[in-house]
């Protein structure tokens, strides 16, 4: 395993990673460096391991080699929440809010100093704002996406890290959210990671993709590429690209 520290400059870097559950690797040496105000997007089949990656990251698995680095230091060895200090954000996929509290309660809990306080979050979505008092079993899907994305804003990462957002939702909430990642990266300059089942969503996003493949990375390169390539598309994740 290397020691040297990764350029501060990279928010995030992973170097030489094998990972996964238990004695089961997952991601075989993976690698990749995300510079500050920069995104980029992950696509590939099902159980390819793009939420492992994003797992790895946030030290849900058991990394057998390798290195994670965060703002330029090591939290190979970290436990989660060393990680969320650092400066690593999660949207999970099972969007995981807290269903016995209110929408403002949801992000008050998750409130850490920084730019981005509870009235920043109403202000991406009004929708919040005027649900600030309904429980969250009480918000559609869409709802509860957007408050996950909040939830995860509040906590000010310098790295966001989102799995499958537009998952289950309709095509409306899915073009709403899409606006919403436009600013998060233009104006806000977030420094952003999706994962994304659908790639035409990701491919929009991102300027740079990143395909996993039985737990590899099988391109790392521009997205207009795939998009003018779809034989390449097609046989990089396997579906039809939409």
């Amino acid at each position: 395993m290397r020691t040297d520290s990764p350029p501060a400059d990279r928010v995030l870097s992973l170097d030489g990673v094998y990972a996964g559950y238990g004695r089961t690797v997952v991601l075989e040496d993976v690698s990749l460096e995300l510079a500050s105000g920069r995104s980029a997007s992950v696509i590939g089949r099902n159980g390819m391991g793009k939420t492992t990656l994003l797992s790895t990251i946030m030290g849900f698995t058991r990394l057998h080699d390798g290195r994670v680095a965060v703002c330029g230091t090591d939290v190979s060895n970290a436990r989660t929440w060393r990680r969320v200090r650092a400066g690593v954000g999660l949207v999970p996929q099972e969007r995981e809010i807290f269903t016995s509290l209110t929408v403002q309660e949801n992000l008050a809990v998750a409130r850490r100093t920084g730019e981005w306080d509870v009235e920043r979050i109403y202000e991406l979505f009004p929708r919040l704002y005027e649900r600030r008092s309904n429980l969250g079993n009480r918000l559609s899907g869409g709802e509860q996406q957007m408050l996950a994305i909040g939830r995860a804003l509040v906590g000010n990462p310098r790295v966001l890290l989102m799995d499958e957002p537009t998952e289950g939702l309709a095509p409306v909430i899915v073009d709403e959210l899409q606006v919403t990642f436009a600013r998060l990266r233009d104006e806000a300059g977030m420094t952003i990671l999706l994962v994304e089942q659908n790639s035409r969503v990701a491919l929009a996003f991102a300027e740079r993709c990143i395909v996993m493949s039985g737990g590899r990375i099988a391109y790392d390169g521009d997205s207009a590429t795939l998009r003018k390539d779809r034989d390449r598309l097609d046989r990089l994740i396997g579906v039809d690209a939409g």
